[in-house]
């Protein structure tokens, strides 16, 4: 009987020494429509199952289509290229290949980015965007409707600020594929009802008053920015 009671209480303390599991990572999700309009919401990387051709399929933790998913931007198209299944290890051939009405065609069609640089593997593949693990908690990812131009998709806008005394300086660089940017001229960069456009060294000027604000920059045949928050004095 002391034998037995040491060996529960010996199984009771490692259950209580075993790490918890990590809890899938949030990300930060923008997804930008043909019309540019844009849905952004922090969300959870959590595995998920999808439709794709008459199969129930997973989407495993920290993948780009299990967010996708979880932040429910209207009806979803996907397509097996795969053999999936309900083991997330068979989900690397799992394709978006619409979003409500916005739907692939020739060669242009969804894609996402994370950070700046366009993912080379499925959205599902569990070996991540980039073949070296899946994504980090705070990344951002970018879903878009690639058109492609010069062999590659429209650049993605990224805005940097700079608050002073009643203005922000707002800078956009526009990123292709590989991540590489390049200064934007002509950007609307926009906080509430106010505007500038940017200069040839992508830098523009906002008037604001004292307070929290949030700012974006669009332009026409590029991917509009994340929202940011500054804070002027």
């Amino acid at each position: 009987m002391r034998a037995r009671a040491l060996i529960v209480a010996a199984m009771a303390l490692t259950a209580l020494a075993a790490p918890a599991a990590a809890k899938p990572p949030v990300i930060d999700q923008l997804v930008v429509f043909r019309s540019g309009e844009a849905l952004a919401k922090r969300v959870s990387t959590a595995g998920v199952l999808v439709r794709a051709g008459g199969r129930r399929c997973a989407a495993g933790d920290g993948t780009a289509l299990a967010a996708l998913v979880r932040s429910r931007p209207g009806r979803l198209g996907v397509r097996d290229f795969g053999a999936c299944s309900r083991r997330p290890r068979d989900g690397a051939g799992l394709f978006v290949q619409s979003i409500r009405n916005d739907r692939n065609f020739g060669q242009n069609g969804w894609v996402y980015k994370v950070g700046r640089r366009g993912a080379t593997a499925g959205a599902a593949d569990p070996s991540g965007p980039f073949g070296r693990g899946r994504i980090r908690a705070g990344q951002r990812v970018t879903w878009f409707f690639c058109r492609l131009v010069a062999g590659g998709c429209q650049r993605t806008l990224e805005l940097r600020l700079t608050s002073e005394r009643g203005a922000v300086l707002a800078t956009v660089h526009g990123y292709n594929d590989e991540g590489r940017g390049v200064a934007v001229e002509g950007a609307t960069v926009r906080a509430g009802s106010t505007t500038a456009l940017t200069a040839a060294d992508g830098n523009a000027r906002l008037t604001l008053p004292p307070g929290a604000h949030r700012v974006t920059a669009t332009k026409d045949g590029l991917v509009r920015s994340f929202s940011e928050r500054v804070e002027v004095p």
